[in-house]
């Protein structure tokens, strides 16, 4: 059990060290940010991938290959573009979908607000909203 706990602490410290730079739960407004907020991501892959695997599976492949034909999130590629290609580790990529899968995210304040408006039937966008 405390193994799985220093994995989880490795976990935050990937997610922290390599995503909220750009993903930030800091940003003070949507229009603030340059790529959507990890919890979104974990949002909107837990409605497509079902178990543990499969979510971390998807996380792992989409960030040791980020290219738009693979891109679940369209509406986050139309208006950031895809994630630039990075230099990342595998196994530490695994082990930060791990703790994205199995914990809470920090939000940005706005980011319930922004749910409720862009996405409040189920995930998809409302008609006639961009």
């Amino acid at each position: 059990k405390k193994e799985n706990q220093v994995e989880l602490s490795q976990g935050l410290d990937l997610l922290q060290k390599h995503c909220y730079i750009c993903h930030s739960p800091e940003s003070s407004s949507h229009d603030e940010i340059i790529a959507p907020p990890m919890a979104a991501i974990k949002m909107r892959y837990k409605m497509s991938y079902e178990n543990e695997q499969e979510f971390v599976d998807a996380i792992v492949a989409w960030t040791m290959n980020p290219i738009e034909e693979n891109a679940l999130m369209r509406g986050a590629v139309d208006r950031f573009k895809v994630m630039p290609k990075q230099l990342f580790d595998q196994s530490e990529m695994r082990q930060l979908a791990i703790y994205m899968y199995q914990n809470d995210l920090s939000e940005p304040t706005w980011f319930a607000a922004h749910q409720k408006e862009m996405h409040g039937n189920g995930g998809k966008r409302r008609q006639g909203m961009p």
